[in-house]
Order: C-alpha cells, then structure tokens, then sequence
C-alpha cells in the first residue's frame, strides 16, 4: 500500500477520506432528501427576511400601516414566483437553474448573461451572507471591537470553504441545528405580537385606512401608489434564495422532481410566514429604526419588553440565531454556484477544469473560485451590507426575468401540444412582470448608489466568457478537420497507414514489443497516433493496448445511471480501435478507467500493463495548434502532459505524438 504523504494525511482530517464515484450507495449518501434540502438550499431565501422586509417598512417613512399593503403584496409575489419556478423544475427534472433555462429556451448567448449573472450572485450571496451574520453578532460586543469585524468575516469564510470540501450532507447536517433554532425563536416571535393584538384587529384596520387617506391627501393616489412601489421595491432582497431548488436538482433525493417540490413548499411557506408576520409586527409596534439596532432587534426587544429577563435571553437567542441563519445562508453559494460552473464548463464557456470532482466528489475547483471571489470583495468593500445589497440584488433579478422570459416563450411555443398551457403561461408571464418591474426599479433607484458597479462587473464578465467561448470553438474546428479520416479508416480494409501484420507473425506474446496507447474517444487524433507509431519506429510493435479513461465529473455525477453512460460510452469508443488493429492481424485489447483525476487512474493502471507487457511502450497522441499563445494554455489543461510527467517520475517513459490537425498531413 503506497504511503500517504504529510499534506495528504492533513488533507484527510479536514476534508475527509475520498469516495468512490463508481459506488452505486454514493449517490444516495451525498444526496439531500427535502427536509435536508430545506436547510441547505432554503436557508438562503429564509435569511433573506433578516433585512428584505425591514428595507421595504423603512422605505414606507411615516406611513407604516401602508406596510400591510407591502406585506401582503410581497407574499404574494414569493408565491407566484416560487409557482414559476416550480414549473421550471418539472420542465428541467436534471437541474434547471437559469443558466440552463435560459440557454434551451432562449439561446446560448443569453444563457451565458444569465449563468454570469448567477455566478455573480452567488459569490455575493456568500460575501453579503457573512458579512451580515458579522454585523449582527458584533452587535452585542462593545464598539471597539468592530475593527476585528472583517477579520472574523474573514475567518467564518474560509471555515466554510473547509467545510463544503469534505461534502454537501456533511455541511448540512452541521449547520441543521442552527436553522431549527431560527425556525422556532422566529415563529415565537410572530405568534406572540399578532396574539396579543387579536382584539385589536379592528383599530389596526382604521389606522390602515387613516395611513391610506393621509398619504392620498399628502401626495396623491398616484403618489402614495409610488411610495407602495418603492417600498415593495426595495424590499427585492426578499425574494432572493427561491430559485435555489431549481439550481440545486442535481443533489436532491430520487426522485428528484417530488423532492423538489417538497422542499420549494417547505421554502415558500415558512419564507412567506416569517416575512408576513414580521411586517404586519412592525405595523402593529410601531417599530421605528434606532441607531446601532436591526430593525428585527428593535421589534423583538418591543415584544418581550414584559418578559423580564427571560425576555433578554430570548432576545439574545433569537438574535444570534438571525446572525447564524445568515452563515448557513451563505451554503446556497457554495451548492450552487460550482453547480452553474460545472454546467458552463460542459459548454465551454469557461475552463473545463472547473466541471471536475475532487475525491470527495464535489466540484473542488468551484467551490475554490466562489470562496476566493467572496473573500476579495468582502476585503473590497470592508464587509458593507448597504453595498452588497444593491449589488446582491440586481445579479438576481438579471436571472429571474431570463428564466421567467424563457418559460413564457416556452408555453408560448408549445400552446398546440401542451395541455392547460395558457395557465403555465399566465403564471410565467405574472412572475416576468413582477420581476422585470422589481430589476428596473433598482437599477433605477440605486444606480448611484454602486447599482452601476455590479452592472459593469457582470458585463466585464460576460466579454471575458465570449473571448474564451472563442478560443474553444477555434480548438474545435481544428480537431473536426479530423473527423473525415474517422470515415476512411472504418471504411478502408485494410487501412494504408497500418501495415498488415503476416499470419506466422499474428500469435500472440505479451513479451513482444507493445504499444500502449492513451486515447480519448475513436477520433482523428487518436489514429493519427497509431499512425505516427508506424510512421516513426516502422512494424516492431506486435501488441496493442488502448487506454482509455472514462472521467467522473460533475455532469457525470447526477446518479448512477449518468455513470453507466460515461462507462458505456468509453467501452464502445476502446472497442472500435481495438477490432481497427485486430482487422490488420495485430493483438489488441482496450482497457476502461474510470474516476476523478485521468493522472491517477492512468498511473495505476501503467504499473499492472508493465507487469504484464515487460517491453511496451506508452504513447500519446497531442494536437498542435497553429498558434502557441497563452490563452490555449490557460484553457486546455493538456492532461496528457501531466500524465507523462507522473509516469517519468515513476520510471515509465511516454512519448508525446505532435498531431497536424491538418487533413492532408498523414502518417
């Protein structure tokens, strides 16, 4: 057994032993089933009532009661679009955030805006998530302490970073008790202010009507209408988290539509809940903002004024919970945001590297990237809530009116073949308006107040997504002036290139010469290969092996039946060179790997071929592009030249093959 070095044995204490992708129990132990979801994915949305609401009441100034309004009008837009995102997850069963919505139902270009907003997002749901559990729990400590703020940000980070690499169950299950513990203190809360106000109902709806005529008399209808408008606006940080379910399919539980579902009607429910209670509470205490306090702090310290102290206690647990709720909150961008990497990945809008899986089997590369963005710009801004806000919430709302557009022309599209389509359609087209009005209003409204910074960084990122996009296509075109040969070889016999090995000299010896080929797939470049082994050291190899690794990544990863394809896949691809070779009377046999790192597995599998093939030799086939500059070199990870310098460290030389993509250059 090889020994396991110094950073290794650490690797293992904080991240956890590594496991095995081909397990078929895998799947079901790092899955979530709902209630699970709910905290890893809905505590995202829920958090988000720790400072939504308390933006639209303050927005309201002097007319709190019209907060009712805005109350009811905020619920209702968490249901309609939870609804429509509900629909999504039925239409996109596999995983369909909007990246992937907006990509199949309006183009790839707008996906890729729509995927780098997500992105964005993500790495602000992580900043704004800590930065406000910061600033709640440095509440209690005297003043002088706040410059350690940032500092302690920092640290609650890169804590999580830890702990999203050892795993997705093992996360959620740590930070569950927290979000039980915001559950119940939060629904305490609320049960007891609209209690003891139950007998007042009647005197709470003429202060309503009275708030109604004052502000009509002050401003106008239309005026006040505005003020209802703002207020329900600003609080856009509200609906933030909801689509987290239709991003975060691929780890829910089989079967994955219903668990989703299950977990969206746990969300919608104690979200609409909380942010409903809270601001009929505010109306109902006159809660007014004071310096130094969180509007919930003010409202909570009002409600248990009576309780003695009992009620400071509650208080303090309540409050830390809200802190903690908003760490846990930050999971939404460390489930998701490598989800949408990985998935953009797959359509080469950035570097592959970031669709593979560590052992753990999590998207290692991603969840590095979300939690170093989240890092620079909680340092950036000095942690500001404020800041992060207006940033959080334009990212998100990019995305919803995408998705939404996607599903209304989706239903649109579809109004002969679906059945009861014109209600899909009403229900996607309501929560377009509602969202479209919510981004331009602030966008608007908080342009000069760093609306424009988030703007131009989303756009930043979406000019650098398209300039890599092309260097991938270039790369592609230049291997599918290869696939004309793929025809000739499978329709030649024998082919001109491989020299047909004599019948006296066909019986099969493993001490013979042998060529060990790494291949990846039946392309052009892999026959070039062969024929530049003939072309180069002539007919002295009599055996042939095809190596081929079958990587595990995250597409790979949904469950075991996406597994079974990659390894079918790679068996069908290593079989058609080995009857290529046997055709022409050499031995042949292929070999199929499969797992998270190419380097590995091939490693492994060099020392078994070398036992059993004394004299083979390892070959690989690497394609020369035209133009050596750096972008080619940052976006092809050129595997093949990780896995000689491993084998060369080990004492088993493999020899590199320049490949002409040109079709008239032949071996």
């Amino acid at each position: 057994m090889a020994k396991t070095s110094f950073l290794g044995r650490i690797k293992r204490i904080f991240i956890g032993e590594a496991r095995n992708p081909l397990d078929q129990s895998v799947f079901h132990n790092i899955s979530l089933i709902a209630f699970f979801a709910w905290v890893g994915l809905g505590a995202d949305g829920i958090s988000s009532s720790c400072y939504g609401p308390a933006e639209a009441f303050i927005a309201l100034g002097k007319h709190p009661f019209l907060g009712l309004i805005v109350a009811l009008a905020t619920a209702l837009t968490i249901l309609i679009i939870s609804e429509s995102y509900s629909q999504i997850v039925e239409l996109f069963p596999t995983g369909g955030g909007g990246y992937i919505v907006a990509s199949n139902l309006l183009s790839p270009n707008i996906g890729m805006v729509s995927g780098c907003a997500l992105l964005v997002d993500y790495i602000l749901t992580i900043t704004l998530s800590i930065a406000s559990g910061a600033d709640a729990l440095f509440s209690f400590l005297p003043p002088e302490w706040v410059v350690f703020k940032l500092w302690f940000a920092v640290a609650a980070l890169v804590f999580l970073i830890f702990l999203n690499l050892r795993g997705v169950r093992e996360s959620v299950i740590v930070l569950l008790p927290i979000f039980l513990i915001f559950i119940g203190t939060h629904a305490i809360v609320i049960l007891y202010a609209l209690g003891s106000h139950v007998f007042g109902l009647p005197e709470v709806v003429r202060s309503t009507v009275v708030d109604i005529k004052s502000s009509i008399s002050e401003v106008g209808f239309f005026g006040m209408f505005f003020l209802i408008m703002r207020a329900y606006s600003m609080g856009a940080g509200t609906y933030t988290g909801i689509e987290a379910v239709s991003n975060g399919l691929p780890i829910l539980r089989e079967p994955k539509v219903k668990t989703a579902r299950q977990t969206m009607t746990y969300m919608v429910i104690s979200l609409a809940s909380i942010v409903l209670g809270l601001m009929f509470a505010y109306a109902l205490y006159n809660v007014q903002p004071e310096f130094g306090k969180t509007l919930n702090a003010v409202l909570f310290n009002k409600v248990v004024v009576s309780w003695g102290i009992y009620g400071l206690i509650f208080v303090l647990i309540t409050l830390v919970s809200e802190a903690a709720i908003l760490f846990v909150a930050a999971q939404a961008g460390f489930l998701d945001g490598p989800r949408v990497l990985a998935s953009m990945a797959a359509d080469h809008w950035i570097p592959k590297r970031f669709a593979l899986l560590s052992d753990r089997l999590v998207t290692m590369n991603g969840i590095l990237i979300m939690g170093i963005g989240a890092l620079i710009l909680m340092v950036v801004t000095n942690g500001s809530v404020g800041y992060l806000i207006v940033l959080y919430s334009i990212n998100v709302f990019i995305t919803f009116c995408l998705s939404q557009l996607g599903m209304v022309r989706h239903w649109w599209n579809s109004r002969t073949t679906v059945r009861r389509w014109f209600g899909k359609f009403m229900i996607n087209g309501v929560g377009l308006a509602l969202t479209s009005f919510i981004l331009l209003s602030v966008v608007i409204i908080k342009f000069h107040e760093g609306g424009w910074i988030t703007l131009v960084i989303t756009g930043t990122l979406v000019v650098l997504l398209f300039i890599i996009k092309a260097n991938y296509d270039i790369h592609s075109i230049q291997i599918k002036k290869l696939e004309p040969l793929v025809d000739e070889v499978e329709s030649s016999q024998p082919v001109k290139q491989i020299p047909v090995q004599s019948t006296k000299d066909a019986k099969f010896d493993p001490n013979d010469k042998t060529a060990v080929i790494l291949v990846k797939d039946f392309t052009g470049i892999g026959l070039k290969t062969i024929f530049a082994i003939f072309h180069s050291f002539g007919p002295v190899f009599k055996n042939f092996v095809f190596v081929q690794v079958g990587l595990i990544d995250a597409a790979a990863l949904r469950g075991s039946a996406d597994v079974d394809k990659v390894k079918k896949k790679v068996q069908n691809e290593v079989g058609r060179y080995v009857n290529l070779m046997r055709r022409h009377g050499y031995h042949a046999e292929g070999i199929s790997l499969f797992g998270i790192d190419t380097v590995e597995e091939v490693s492994a599998a060099a020392h078994k071929l070398k036992e059993t093939y004394p004299h083979s030799t390892f070959f690989g086939g690497q394609i020369v592009f035209p133009k050596n500059s750096l972008m080619p070199k940052l976006l092809h990870n050129y595997t093949l030249f990780a896995v000689q310098e491993r084998l060369h460290k080990e004492g088993i030389p493999l020899f590199i093959l320049p490949i002409d993509p040109s079709p008239n250059v032949i071996y």
